[in-house]
């Protein structure tokens, strides 16, 4: 008895599953969205550009002209 119940609600299931299918085909694929880029929130902790310039040309004097020193090597 179980058996006859149990694929009649199988094919109850698919039969209503179709309409919904054939529907989200024919509509075509959704518009794709752009992804938002993440915004930078400085920290208050953070040093500013002036501070940065300053340490670079202090910490880079006599080092190779590379990595983080490149520009600021001297």
């Amino acid at each position: 008895m179980s058996i006859p119940l149990s694929a009649a609600c199988l094919a109850l299931g698919l039969w209503t599953a179709l309409p919904a299918a054939a529907a989200k085909a024919e509509n075509g694929p959704p518009p794709k969205r752009k992804a938002a880029a993440p915004k930078f929130i400085p920290s208050s902790t953070q040093e500013s550009a002036r501070e940065r310039e300053r340490r670079l040309l202090r910490e880079c004097k006599g080092r190779p002209n590379a990595g983080a020193c490149a520009g600021y090597a001297s």
